[in-house]
């Protein structure tokens, strides 16, 4: 099996040429984490053009159905993977993501714009990011947390190269146009790398790897989707990465909010402290991207159960300091450095832990269920902070019930997060 020569390469070598084309597919899909660039403008046009006076949940649902139908959808997309390959399914959603964008330049309210933008790059979305995931499994059964980090990295970090760019498209060519140029972009990005997509062989393993030596890194027995859901371990591993990523996408949501709060503590006004919030963001992203790298080496090195417990002291830790100093912008950079940090985290564990606990011959399936936690997350991670928000009148009251969330995380790890037995 080590003749295989993917772009005419050495396997060991041209297998990473595999990680890069899915890092830039993740990066055209990770655009959603920018929203928040693109709704300003959006809402602006509603208001000015068509006379609506859209409420700020109104236009957040845009963004949580986006978030949302990936639960449902990946799963579902997990046989066609593995019956069509990975290249024909990112392709055809390379397609449906760019229609998402595109389309969205024709809304002409929040509702219509759930559904342009919505509905529809959701699940365009959905259907490509398990493609360059389960690819990476497959080629790097050695370096699997590392290869799949590498691989998402361009999720995360995506807010950091798409923001300044929508913010100069919509500047110059105003919100329609830049919408159906986003949506031509993305969809080329896609598609162009979609086209690198592959499996390897049947049994193929790297050269000098093997995994009878090094268990921690494999299964011994490969489990169905069936077998999955009959395990304790799959039930902790979903309600520790719906946690995980309940902390990161909640500190995504309102992470301006929550700065506008600290600096209003202090004394200093919206109009003094908006532009650093809004830069910010930069950096909170780079932590989200390598946050997936990082953590995936975490797994390989660690194991599953010790990053899930150092990603949840870190969230426990950051959770508990935001609470108790409300009034330091230090320490909210700090907190939410860390919390972006842990989503990204949390994408990189949650892949990497499927293949080690249950294996790679129905990879695709079970780590679509798996990936359902992450729309549970996000739709909990919104409303635990609304409500805290409507309830308390600030979003830093919500940071106590996160921190209590992660001490639930982490016991459940510590009972979880062991290699299953079948039945």
């Amino acid at each position: 099996m080590s003749e295989v020569k993917p772009f005419g390469m050495e396997a060991e070598k041209g297998r990473w040429v595999l990680v890069l084309a899915g890092l830039i597919i993740n990066i055209a899909l990770g655009a959603i984490y920018a929203y928040s660039i693109i709704q300003i403008p959006i809402r602006r046009l509603f208001e000015t053009v068509y006379g609506l006076k859209p409420t700020a949940t109104e236009m957040q649902l845009p963004f949580i159905v986006f978030l949302l139908l990936s639960a449902p959808t990946m799963p579902l997309m997990g046989k066609y993977i593995e019956k069509y390959g990975p290249r024909k399914i990112a392709i055809l959603g390379g397609v449906v993501v760019g229609m998402g964008w595109f389309a969205a330049s024709f809304a002409t309210s929040p509702l219509s714009l759930v559904f342009l933008y919505g509905v529809i790059g959701g699940i365009g979305s959905a259907m490509t990011y398990n493609c360059p995931i389960v690819t990476s499994g497959r080629w790097f059964p050695d370096k699997r947390g590392l290869a799949v980090g590498l691989t998402i990295l361009g999720f995360g970090f995506s807010a950091a190269i798409t923001g300044p760019l929508m913010d100069f498209l919509m500047a110059t060519y105003g919100v329609e146009n830049s919408l159906r140029i986003l949506g031509a972009l993305y969809a080329a990005m896609i598609i162009v790398c979609a086209l690198a997509l592959r499996f390897p062989p049947a049994g193929w393993t790297p050269k000098g790897w093997r995994p009878l030596e090094d268990a921690a890194k494999t299964v011994a027995v490969d489990f169905m989707r069936n077998e999955m859901v009959r395990t304790r371990t799959f039930y902790g591993l979903w309600t520790c990465y719906a946690i995980g990523t309940l902390a990161g996408l909640l500190a995504i949501g309102v992470a301006k909010p929550v700065g506008l709060e600290v600096a209003n503590n202090i004394g200093i006004s919206e109009e003094e402290i908006s532009v650093v919030l809004t830069a910010l963001v930069i950096p909170f992203a780079c932590c989200n991207g390598f946050g997936r790298p990082l953590f995936g080496w975490i797994v390989d090195k660690l194991k599953p159960m010790r990053a899930a417990l150092i990603s949840f002291t870190l969230i426990f830790s950051a959770s508990i300091a935001m609470y108790l100093y409300p009034a330091s912008l230090v320490v909210y950079t700090i907190v939410f450095a860390i919390l972006w940090l842990n989503l990204g985290g949390w994408l990189a564990i949650a892949p990497a832990s499927t293949a080690a606990f249950f294996g790679v011959k129905d990879y695709a399936r079970n780590y679509g269920l798996v990936f359902t936690a992450f729309g549970a997350g996000a739709v909990m991670g919104n409303l635990l902070v609304g409500q805290a928000k409507d309830i308390f009148g600030t979003y830093i009251a919500a940071f106590p019930y996160v921190a209590a969330l992660a001490l639930v995380g982490l016991l459940v790890a510590l009972v979880t997060f062991k290699p299953p037995k079948k039945a």
